[in-house]
């Protein structure tokens, strides 16, 4: 793999987006979950980049990114993922890798701009929107983030995103985290959370419209993001699979089991047709 790395800034609908370039070849997007950013996919970068083009999202309010000060969409994301491609001079169909938010962006990228996307793959990624139990606790936290800042729920995000007991069983993985979730624009991210997760659609009836190559792979032991639940999406796909990975959080198989996703991942790309 070349593993000489560019970046640039991209304007778009939800503001300035920062893009990682590694690589030559086939072009793969690479969209991050909620409250990290796409430093989560090193782990997994060596072996996907290998003879491709990677290219690595910090979504608006992540990263360097800072995302604007007002209510946005999923679709305004995936809008804003065009607008990158276009930017960047991406006119090749796209393998396009995202995890949980990410995984939406591409489902409404895949929905919207078929043209765009070669094969998707979504890890993480529950179709369903959040219950209204779990939108009304995120609700008073996403509040309390405004005043405090990231720093009293470090410990909530890590074992959210990696499994309970996380900074005992995986502290590798927790500590990317914690640190992923420190950074970027603190305004930025609150938005985020008010705008995309707490307002998060409901993508499953978008799912039976896809007809690109769609791989749907979720933890094991993923609370937020039921396996079962994944298993009936895919089976709602016109070409849809689905693969449980190790891992207790939307974010745990990219950092737990990365060998274990870039094979499942390299084996789906590799399929006739992507799939």
């Amino acid at each position: 793999m070349d593993t000489k790395t560019t970046s640039t800034v991209v304007p778009t609908a939800v503001g300035p987006i920062k893009i990682r370039r590694i690589g030559v070849g086939p072009p793969v997007f690479l969209w991050h979950s909620m409250f990290v950013d796409s430093e989560t996919f090193d782990l997994v970068t060596q072996e996907l980049g290998d003879g491709r083009e990677l290219f690595l999202v910090d979504g608006p309010g992540h990263g360097d990114s800072p995302g604007p000060r007002r209510f946005y969409s999923l679709q305004d994301c995936a809008t804003a993922a065009v607008q990158v491609m276009d930017a960047l001079q991406v006119a090749a169909p796209v393998d396009w890798v995202g995890n949980a938010w990410g995984g939406h962006v591409g489902i409404l990228l895949a929905d919207g701009f078929p043209a765009r996307i070669r094969t998707l793959t979504a890890i993480g990624t529950p179709a369903y929107p959040l219950p209204a139990a779990d939108r009304r606790k995120t609700a008073l936290l996403v509040r309390l983030y405004r005043i405090l800042g990231p720093g009293p729920f470090s410990k909530t995000v890590v074992e959210a995103l990696v499994g309970q007991g996380a900074a005992a069983s995986a502290p590798s993985a927790a500590s990317i985290v914690a640190a992923a979730f420190q950074r970027g624009d603190r305004r930025g991210k609150y938005w985020a959370m008010r705008s995309l997760m707490l307002r998060r659609p409901d993508l499953r009836p978008v799912l039976p419209r896809l007809q690109v190559p769609t791989l749907l792979m979720a933890g094991r032991d993923d609370a937020m993001s039921d396996a079962g639940e994944a298993e009936q999406a895919a089976r709602s796909l016109p070409a849809g699979q689905f693969v449980p990975v190790t891992g207790g959080g939307h974010v745990a198989p990219l950092l737990v089991a990365p060998k274990e996703v870039t094979r499942t991942i390299l084996q789906f790309w590799a399929a006739p047709d992507g799939g």
